[in-house]
């Protein structure tokens, strides 16, 4: 079986659009639906046809697109079961712990809850693919708006459990911000301080910083890393839960 081509580009302010193309059956996802142009010039431009969507959560700017492209290309369109009835055109809902097969590849549903009460992540796992949306960034974690802390350490839980060699497409260019903080918090992982520098670099180019590993976030992302006794001893919370450190860190970022 050849590999997914993957399509990445910019959409609205600061979402990332993401296409998935098996050329093999024709079968073409887009992972959200920011913004309905830039979806249609990609797809022009690499000469695809839309044929799914799939929909990690309610938040407009993840769904904006979805009914005009289904009216354009009669799509299918899945979506998280939990917010069903907020996913415009949705004709398929799926819930954490289902699976099911699309141009001959799994495709697994991991229920994250957190950035919003039915956030879902796609994952393939012969393809070491995860899509986390607003879940997981590089470096960072999505705001928590409908879940607690607690929610969004068991979801962060749940993803660290998977193959370090996971490549891991997320929803926003965020990762010079989320570096930045992350030094505020881990200020003696040497391999933190370099990947900032790095993504510095990049930002300045006008580079993308997608994708991630979850093996990279293991070593550089602060909120998998809430157990390690030197982010503890920054945050003055030796004795705390990890759910404890990880809200202290979100709620540190919220203020940054």
């Amino acid at each position: 079986m050849k590999p997914l081509e993957i399509e990445v580009f910019p959409c609205r302010s600061d979402n990332f659009g993401v296409l998935l193309h098996d050329s093999e059956t024709g079968v073409t996802i887009s992972i959200d639906a920011p913004e309905e142009a830039v979806i249609l010039d990609a797809l022009n431009r690499r000469g695809w046809t839309l044929t799914h969507i799939f929909t990690t959560h309610h938040h407009q700017d993840h769904v904006e697109a979805n009914l005009a492209l289904k009216e354009k290309f009669a799509c299918e369109i899945y979506g998280p079961y939990d917010e069903a009835i907020a996913i415009p055109g949705l004709d398929k809902s799926a819930a954490g712990g289902d699976e099911f097969e699309l141009a001959g590849r799994r495709v697994q549903i991991i229920s994250t809850p957190g950035h919003t009460a039915g956030h879902i992540c796609y994952y393939l796992p012969d393809n070491a693919l995860l899509f986390a949306a607003d879940t997981l960034f590089a470096m960072g974690c999505g705001r928590l708006f409908e879940r607690s802390a607690a929610d969004m350490w068991h979801s962060f839980q749940k993803l660290m459990a998977l193959p370090d060699e996971t490549h891991v497409y997320f929803g926003h260019e965020y990762t010079l911000s989320n570096a930045r903080f992350a030094v505020t918090v881990d200020p003696d992982n040497a391999v933190l301080q370099q990947r900032a520098s790095k993504v510095e670099v990049l930002r300045k180019s006008g580079e993308f910083t997608i994708p991630t590993t979850i093996g990279l976030e293991k070593q550089t992302n602060p909120y998998m890393r809430v157990a390690d006794p030197a982010i503890r001893a920054h945050l003055n919370l030796p004795d705390a839960t990890d759910a404890e450190v990880f809200a202290e860190i979100r709620t540190r970022k919220d203020n940054f």
